[in-house]
């Protein structure tokens, strides 16, 4: 074929993209400087960044970690500016462990392990399955190791749940579902609150097998607050899904009694729900009775995250769509098959934002305690400033105070954009 002048007879070799718009400078060209405002607003925001970089590196890189004390560490700064480090050499297993006994600070650390190893097949799909047995059992186990006493008492709770479980297999056929549930609830109510206590003292006088008891007054620092926030976290979203269906239930009592737990909780402070359990909840047990005042925090706090997480999951459902609930009844589910197998896994994706930051919340709220008495971080921090030797101290502790709560906090965050990611089937 002729050449033509207007047609190419050739294909010109690819050139590499300008230098300007490529890289790390067109990444800068377009994010920084794409317009003469935004140019502006650039070079004035990196100054006041050098600003505060350059004034807070040398506070953080002061040399007193070896001190003990307030004036020491100003004799060791000779009037310059700077940190006063030796307060968290000297305090930081105070500030994570509170006043428990250091020689069995073996047990917490164990504790914190076995939470990881406990979690970890649920957070992960990918592990063995069989790991889930073990993260049955590590609530029982969890009390055991920091509290200690005999092994007993969190043997018969365990029990507890096996029996109801075997209160529902023997009535579902006998009764029907709906007596068959309550009896699953009812049975181990009773067994907890009439038998468990006699059955595990009888059963320790014959096996004594017991760990050295620790009382709450020595929990404190992030062991307390992590122990609070693991137990209300992990509880508060069964509540939860339970309390979300029952707003939305078609019998009027049950959709009552959650409407209004739902409203009460969530219209009533976190810290007025403390005041109550530190206070108030001891005048309405019968004489006697000794309830443990971090086993009260853990229910009001439990109860406090439960309400605020059913809502997150009612919108949840509310955002699918109706199709979804006649696909479950076209294929003859009954309503817990067609919660447990559609509606509640895509409820709970939709839900996982709002999920993670109330998990996140109920986690920072948990600094709350330190107002009615309990030694949390903060708690601990007043503490440690009314010793004379770091009277005065405050942005160095709040400081790995805060610290520690962001790698908490932080980690919650980006395993809950993994989650998203992993789970996202729509079209992108």
């Amino acid at each position: 074929m002729a050449n033509v002048h207007y047609v190419r007879g050739a294909m010109i070799e690819q050139l590499e993209p300008p230098a300007a718009s490529s890289g790390a400078a067109g990444w800068v060209r377009q994010n920084l400087f794409s317009s003469p405002l935004n140019a502006i607003l650039s070079v004035l925001s990196l100054a006041l960044v050098y600003s505060v970089i350059a004034a807070l590196i040398p506070w953080l890189i002061s040399p007193t970690w070896q001190a003990s004390s307030l004036s020491e560490c100003r004799e060791i700064l000779e009037g310059a500016s700077g940190a006063c480090w030796g307060v968290i050499r000297e305090r930081w297993l105070q500030l994570l462990f509170g006043f428990y006994p250091s020689e069995l600070y073996w047990r917490v650390v164990l504790d914190f392990l076995l939470l990881i190893v406990a979690v970890a097949p649920v957070l992960f799909t990918g592990l063995p399955r069989k790991m889930l047995i073990f993260s049955a059992l590590y609530p029982f186990l969890m009390p055991w190791l920091l509290w200690g006493g005999t092994v007993w008492g969190p043997v018969v709770a365990a029990l507890g749940f096996g029996l109801g479980y075997l209160a529902h297999k023997l009535a579902k056929a006998a009764l029907g579902g709906l007596a068959a549930m309550i009896l699953a609830v009812l049975v181990p109510v009773i067994w907890w609150l009439f038998l468990a206590g006699p059955v595990s003292e009888a059963v320790a006088s014959v096996l004594p097998l017991a760990l050295e008891p620790v009382e709450s007054r020595n929990f404190g620092g992030f062991m307390l607050s992590i122990t609070i926030g693991v137990v209300a976290i992990a509880i508060s979203l069964p509540i939860g899904i339970v309390l979300a269906l029952g707003r939305q239930s078609n019998l009027f009592i049950v959709r009552s009694l959650s409407v209004g737990f739902i409203e009460f909780i969530r219209g009533v402070p976190l810290i007025t729900l403390l005041f109550v359990a530190s206070t108030l909840l001891n005048i309405f047990m019968p004489p006697g009775t000794d309830f443990d005042i971090i086993l009260r925090v853990i229910i009001m706090v439990t109860l406090f995250a439960s309400a605020y997480m059913a809502e997150v999951v009612r919108g949840g459902l509310a955002a699918l769509p109706k199709g979804q609930y006649e696909a479950a009844d076209a294929l003859g589910l009954d309503f817990w098959l067609a919660q447990r197998l559609i509606i509640m896994p895509q409820a709970l994706k939709i839900s996982i934002p709002g999920i993670v930051s109330t998990f996140i919340g109920v986690f920072k709220d948990t600094t709350l305690v330190s107002i009615i008495g309990l030694l949390d971080p903060i708690g601990l921090s007043n503490s440690i400033r009314a010793d004379q030797s770091w009277n005065g101290i405050v942005w160095e502790l709040y400081g790995f105070i805060a610290l520690m709560f962001f790698i908490f906090c932080f980690s919650m965050s980006r395993y809950s954009m993994f989650l998203e990611r992993k789970l996202r089937t729509g079209h992108r």
